[in-house]
């Protein structure tokens, strides 16, 4: 049994990870704003101590968001981090770090950790500088670290403005899809895969700082996912495309996870086709 902090243990990942957790017998601390506790705020949070590992989870993740509201999202996506690995120099525990796909328009496919990063959007740029404070407190206070990148986690509870969810929310209430670009391609990796990987990552051993992809390696295109999605449901759907294209859009991305496969152990079990029926019910 372990002693684990979870920060951001209210959001979509947190509360599969919790969940897990809990069932496996490890003592959990929930620390998110929904229960009181602002990790970006020192005062609060400076005297936890008696656990294990951090697993840090909170940020804002919506893109846009972080156009619109930039301070706020540095605030929690830095800031937040900054407080985590301070927490785990003080008490000599363990981080378990959430950054993101950072990787921007690949030079090659399928992307391994050492692809060039590019902070293609504000978003990103905080989860880079984040991983960039994860790499200070390594190499300068010897906090040991695990920092994953997932490419695109899926599965119920996932926010309604993301693709698959957006698809799932237009079919149940309109019987219609429709959709702008039908061209870009993602890797997709499911919830329940995802949490497995942050468990077996509880038992990994290194005093450096290891960066692991977390995909499938596989990549599904916009159309080819509102067609998968359409014929898991028993009505016609009709699906329509504007073709309006995103400035700076990326088509393509699938991760090399032969890293994490041999390093930790871990591969995804839930193919892409299973896992959305699992949406579609």
């Amino acid at each position: 049994m372990m002693k684990i902090i979870v920060t951001g243990s209210s959001g979509f990942v947190g509360t599969n990870l919790v969940k897990n957790l809990r069932e496996l017998k490890h003592e959990v601390t929930e620390l998110d704003i929904t229960n009181g506790v602002d990790i970006t705020n020192w005062e609060q949070v400076k005297n936890i101590s008696g656990f294990d590992i951090i697993i840090h989870l909170a940020a804002r993740i919506f893109v846009p968001d972080s156009y619109k509201f930039p301070r706020e999202m540095y605030n929690l996506n830095i800031g937040g981090t900054l407080n985590a690995l301070e927490l785990c120099r003080m008490n000599n525990a363990k981080m378990i770090y959430a950054s993101s796909y950072v990787y921007g328009v690949p030079q090659y496919l399928p992307i391994d950790e050492k692809h060039p990063t590019v902070a293609f959007n504000p978003y990103c740029r905080s989860k880079l500088i984040s991983e960039d404070l994860c790499r200070s407190y390594n190499k300068d206070f010897s906090v040991p670290i695990v920092v994953f990148r997932p490419f695109n986690i899926y599965g119920k509870g996932l926010n309604e403005n993301l693709l698959i969810s957006l698809i799932r929310s237009q079919i149940i209430k309109s019987g219609r899809i429709s959709l702008k670009d039908p061209r870009p391609k993602r890797d997709f990796i499911h919830v329940n895969d995802a949490v497995a990987a942050y468990i077996k990552a509880l038992d990994y051993k290194s005093d450096n700082l290891e960066i692991f992809n977390l995909g499938f390696g596989v990549s599904y295109s916009v159309k080819e996912i509102a067609g998968m999605m359409a014929s898991n449901f028993s009505a016609d759907i009709d699906i329509e495309f504007s073709n309006e294209v995103r400035k700076s859009e990326v088509l393509d991305t699938v991760a090399d996870i032969a890293l994490i496969k041999t390093k930790i152990g871990w591969e995804p079990l839930i193919s892409f086709e299973d896992g959305l029926k699992g949406l579609c019910g």
